[in-house]
């Protein structure tokens, strides 16, 4: 610490707290340490009785919070994330615009066990809106050393971004709806209109629904006539239990799907089912996504609408997290289903 007069300290940094007194009006602090002192800062000191302050005379190789805070958001944040200014030594981070939030956890780990540096964000794989809050960091001290902020850069080299948000393609989805009972019109289509305002949700659009009875060669010329018609999805509700006369799984094989998975540990949504039909996916919906808000299709759909390629291991990483617990007032994606 070093003792100056308050005239030579703008610029200079606070080493501690500084109160403000004001008898039935106001007791607590007018500045906080590691506050850097602007010239404004100069008059109210003077008044609060501070001729002199103390300030912090870091030596070469450390870093102010502020500081090491924006170098390591800076280091880490990647297309679709801003950095908001630094508030009490954290760098909040902000969604720029619509899309997937991707975390690299990996590369995250490895920045948290650097002693004194944090980094927290929200959880990777979720639709986000703009201007959502999605991570903040800093460090826990006023300053640290200098190789601690270049270990997590190097990290972030390394690794490339650590928090993102990639946009969804807006795609033409074909929809088919299976079940002798809706083809039949005994009963009334929930899934379409259900399908529909989820896929608009995300930024695409049903191009066609195409209903079915409980018949595979059927099934599978609706999904190639979809195809042929330029989607770039296709949703294939009903008959995707057990029962032998729900045929959806074995019609979207004979349409040519080579499967990723049928089944996911994920309740609700367990009997989900992901092929892809040359670069086309298609997915293969279980009835609980006509009365459930969430489920895995709401897990799976944005991803693939990111243009990722999924794969088995995808899914299998679900089943820690994968139990919707059903909230009276449900808040996904802001809550650890599929987390």
């Amino acid at each position: 610490m070093k003792e100056i007069p308050v005239q030579q300290s703008v610029g200079r940094v606070l080493f501690h707290d500084i109160t403000r007194i004001a008898p039935g009006e106001f007791s607590g602090r007018a500045f906080k340490k590691g506050h850097i002192i602007a010239p404004d800062d100069v008059e109210q000191l003077l008044r609060l009785g501070k001729d002199h302050i103390y300030v912090l005379e870091l030596e070469e190789g450390f870093v102010h919070e502020d500081a090491a805070a924006v170098r390591i958001a800076r280091a880490a944040v990647g297309p679709g994330v801003q950095m908001l200014p630094p508030a009490e030594g954290k760098v909040r981070l902000m969604t720029a615009r619509p899309g997937l939030l991707k975390v690299n956890v990996a590369a995250l780990d490895r920045i948290n066990a650097i002693e004194e540096v944090v980094f927290a964000t929200a959880h990777t794989n979720r639709p986000v809106a703009t201007r959502k809050l999605v991570g903040g960091t800093r460090i826990i001290p006023l300053y640290t050393e200098e190789e601690k902020i270049s270990a997590v850069e190097d990290i972030c080299r390394e690794y490339g971004a650590v928090i993102e948000v990639i946009p969804l393609q807006s795609l033409k989805v074909g929809l088919v709806t299976t079940g002798n009972e809706v083809y039949h019109q005994r009963i009334e289509d929930k899934f379409g209109p259900v399908v529909d305002a989820k896929i608009r949700a995300l930024g695409s659009t049903i191009h066609r629904q195409i209903l079915v009875p409980d018949s595979i060669p059927l099934t599978v010329q609706a999904i190639h006539d979809l195809i042929s018609e330029g989607v770039g999805m296709v949703v294939v509700t009903g008959g995707m239990s057990v029962d032998p006369d729900d045929r959806t799984p074995a019609s979207i094989r004979a349409a040519g799907g080579r499967e990723v998975t049928y089944g996911s540990p994920t309740f609700p949504g367990s009997m989900f089912m992901l092929a892809y039909i040359g670069d086309i996916p298609v997915v293969g919906v279980p009835g609980c996504a006509m009365y459930n808000k969430a489920t895995v299709f709401d897990l799976i759909v944005p991803r693939i609408l990111a243009g990722e390629r999924l794969t088995r291991k995808d899914f299998t990483t679900l089943g820690h997290g994968g139990l919707c617990l059903g909230c009276s007032d449900c808040r996904f994606p802001d809550c650890g289903f599929g987390a």
